[in-house]
């Protein structure tokens, strides 16, 4: 994260906002927290990171989160936010086939949020990356002000001599599989708009805390997901000829694949677990879908869901699907905003 200003050295304050720090005091409490990365030369201080790109390619992404549409701070801890913004990065990374190398995380922030939300952030990034992505750490970012909380992380991944895996390769006969759960994210989503709010619909921390306990595996596969980032190399070389990230929706991402690569993609109901609906409509499981030769089998940690058929569009049984499609940011801000 770029620095400017003189720090001071801020120890930990009961109640004090961003607004009352420096920046300078800012990064002095985050550097210790954030992940260093195996491939970081340069890391965060200077005008810029250096990262080693071994394969002499390197896989970048980017994604953001801002509160309201993407996040409640009534719902999310800083841990919670620090671990899904490493995490859906991760998994965009993982599904071109590439190993997680580093992260630049860039935070807008309003003046009042507590300084406590940062700490939980920077300790999210740090344990989120230990966990899925071992080795990838943060090598930089930047610091700034605003009137909405606003996430943006960029990450890196090395393919290490490998060809990317691309959305566009499908052909047909291929088998279609998942590395990851379907639908559970949805569901926490669901109970949480359900039963974490007050007689307003407005988001209530002390629901969400309870339903957390109650509901503890669906709320944190919405507000701290686990995808299979170590899936994505494992389909690489297990030869995926195609593979996404699921963060929009079983349905919708599989009819991305399909109209990338030309084909149809054809799935079975009672290979999508219990509530097949939600598995095919709701978004940010961040599972991957991949396609394999019949051929040459599907690789451990990967499930066979579907086939890949002539034709175009998603197909649920031999039948072309017509439900929700899953989540579309400009069709659905207002419901998620509301």
């Amino acid at each position: 994260m770029n620095e400017s200003g003189s720090a001071s050295g801020a120890g930990a304050m009961h109640g004090t906002s961003v607004g009352d720090l420096a920046e300078g005091e800012l990064l002095e409490r985050i550097f210790p927290r954030l992940p260093h990365a195996e491939a970081e030369l340069l890391g965060p201080g200077d005008d810029a990171a250096v990262v080693q790109a071994p394969d002499g390619r390197f896989v970048v992404t980017t994604d953001t989160m801002i509160h309201g549409p993407d996040f409640r701070l009534a719902w999310s801890s800083g841990h919670d936010l620090g671990w899904k913004a490493a995490a859906s990065n991760l998994a965009d990374v993982a599904a071109m086939g590439a190993r997680p190398t580093a992260l630049v995380v860039a935070l807008a922030m309003p003046k009042h949020l507590p300084v406590a939300v940062l700490d939980g952030f920077a300790e999210g990034l740090r344990d989120a990356c230990s966990a899925l992505a071992p080795g990838c750490g943060v090598v930089g970012g930047d610091l700034a002000v605003s009137d909405v909380f606003m996430i943006a992380v960029t990450a890196f991944g090395d393919l290490e001599g490998r060809a990317p895996v691309r959305r566009d390769g499908a052909q047909v006969g291929d088998t279609v599989a998942v590395a990851g759960e379907l639908g559970a994210a949805a569901a926490g989503l669901r109970l949480l708009f359900d039963r974490a709010v007050d007689e307003a619909g407005v988001p209530s921390a002390e629901a969400a805390a309870a339903l957390r306990v109650e509901h503890q595996a669906l709320v944190e596969a919405q507000l701290a997901p686990r995808p299979p980032i170590a899936a994505g190399v494992v389909a690489a070389v297990g030869g995926a000829t195609a593979m996404l990230d699921l963060s929009d929706g079983l349905a919708l991402d599989a009819g991305r694949l399909a109209r990338a690569s030309g084909v149809a993609i054809d799935l079975r109901s009672d290979a999508l677990g219990a509530d097949a609906a939600l598995a095919l409509s709701g978004g940010e499981d961040h599972a991957l879908l991949a396609t394999f030769p019949a051929s040459s089998g599907v690789p451990a940690g990967f499930r066979a869901i579907g086939t890949v058929r002539p034709g175009a569009g998603v197909l649920v049984d031999d039948r072309l699907y017509d439900g929700h499609a899953g989540w579309d940011p400009y069709r659905d801000w207002d419901d998620a905003a509301g």
